[in-house]
């Protein structure tokens, strides 16, 4: 199991160089980073956006892409089904947000003739580190689905667990994250929890231990576990955090980013590849790291199938 995202990454070198299709790839952040996939053997891009664009961008950093691998599409919505297609077509193995929004992107992926789409839900994970913790750790969802209901939330957590076993955790603790450790019935985020609990219990919910309600502080302190009386395996041995719905997951992840300095990458699961959808905010770091989770999930996926 990799315990850093530096780590994450060169278990993904070791997997081959991907081929990523990018839509909309007239996006300079996206260029450099895959300029440093290409330099590390990481990946390698297809563009598929406005030509002239790419290639001035491309002129900018010194990065020479081949003529090969860009595809002229100026306009959004086109070069995402073109993107797809390479998917579709074995030309590629990944697919990247470049110059265009969620919305369109995950449109196309969705779409019931030519997406991406399996029948299962899209839903975000992050994997993070943080300094003073010396493991990996996931957190879901924060960019896709803003209020999702009970078996919406299983299905958050099935992609989860499919992440942290992809990165080398076979069996990972589950927090349904809530504001107390108790069911209230006002507070329908403890009754989905509970749920999630129960549905893991009766093996409706497989491949993690999954607990919750749960506060925070419960599943990172020892301190706050004893004083609250919660005797619990993810006491400081939480690998997933399922945050009840979009804002608190969100404020958690750019708490995590801001508040406690950590590092993160991620990907959006549940299509027939693993979608990498960055933020403009996020630097080229994360955007390395989430090619690289990325790689280690398709592979992952790929191996299951062969099984």
């Amino acid at each position: 199991m990799v315990d850093t995202l530096d780590a994450l990454v060169e278990a993904a070198r070791g997997r081959g160089r991907a081929k990523i299709a990018v839509a909309a790839g007239h996006d300079p952040d996206v260029i450099e980073a895959l300029q440093e996939a290409s330099k590390i053997g990481l990946a390698e891009g297809i563009f598929v956006g406005h030509a002239d664009k790419i290639q001035a961008m491309a002129k900018k950093v010194s990065f020479d892409i081949p003529s090969g691998q860009i595809i002229h599409e100026p306009e959004e919505a086109v070069a995402a089904r073109k993107a797809i297609a390479l998917i579709r077509e074995g030309q590629a193995s990944l697919l990247m947000k470049g110059k265009i929004s969620t919305a369109t992107l995950i449109r196309a992926v969705l779409d019931k003739e030519a997406g991406l789409r399996t029948g299962r839900l899209l839903s975000q994970v992050i994997v993070f580190q943080v300094p003073g913790i010396k493991r990996l750790m996931i957190m879901t969802d924060a960019a896709i689905n803003i209020a999702p209901t009970l078996e919406q939330k299983a299905e958050i957590c099935r992609n989860a667990i499919e992440v942290a076993q992809a990165i080398g955790i076979e069996k990972p603790n589950l927090a349904a994250l809530c504001a107390l450790e108790f069911v209230n019935s006002e507070m329908p985020a403890t009754l989905d929890a509970a749920g999630l609990t129960l549905m893991n219990r009766r093996g409706q919910l497989a491949g993690a231990y999954v607990e919750g309600p749960i506060a925070l502080d419960v599943p990172l302190s020892r301190f706050a576990a004893d004083r609250k009386g919660i005797d619990s395996p993810l006491v400081e041995k939480t690998d997933i955090f399922v945050a009840p719905d979009i804002e608190a997951a969100n404020i958690l992840y750019r708490a995590i980013l801001y508040f406690a300095q950590g590092e993160s990458g991620g990907v959006v699961v549940g299509a027939r590849v693993p979608l990498i959808l960055l933020s403009r905010a996020e630097t080229p770091e994360t955007k390395i790291r989430s090619i690289a989770i990325a790689i280690l999930v398709a592979t992952k996926s790929t191996e299951s199938r062969q099984k």
